[in-house]
C-alpha cells in the first residue's frame, strides 16, 4: 500500500463539486477520505480504463461512482456521478 502525500482534483471534478448541495459535498468528502485511507477500496477497471479505480458510495439514497487513480503517492480524482453514462464520460475525459 502506498502512502498518499497529495490529492489532486481534475478540473471536471472541481466544477462538478461546486454544483452540489452541502449534504452531497459531505458525502463526497467522506468517500474521498475513505479512498485516501485505503486506495484499494475501489474496483480496478480493465480495458480502456485500465489503472483507474471506481469507488461506489451513497448520497441522498442514490448510488454515486467516484473515479480515481493513485500515481507516485498522489491521488488523482477524475470525476464522479450516477451510473448513467458514467463510464462513457470517464473514457472520453481520459482520452483527451
Amino acid at each position: 500500500m502506498t502512502d498518499i502525500k497529495e490529492i489532486i482534483q481534475s478540473p471536471v471534478f472541481a466544477k462538478q463539486k461546486k454544483k452540489l448541495h452541502k449534504q452531497q459535498i459531505k458525502d463526497l468528502d467522506k468517500a474521498v477520505k475513505s479512498v485516501f485511507n485505503d486506495p484499494t477500496i475501489g474496483d480496478m477497471k480493465v480495458g480502456a480504463l485500465q489503472g483507474v479505480h471506481v469507488y461506489k458510495f451513497k448520497s441522498k439514497k442514490q448510488q454515486i461512482l467516484l473515479s480515481y487513480e493513485v500515481i507516485d503517492s498522489m491521488l488523482y480524482l477524475y470525476t464522479f456521478g450516477s451510473h448513467e453514462n458514467f463510464y462513457r464520460y470517464l473514457k472520453n475525459y481520459l482520452q483527451h
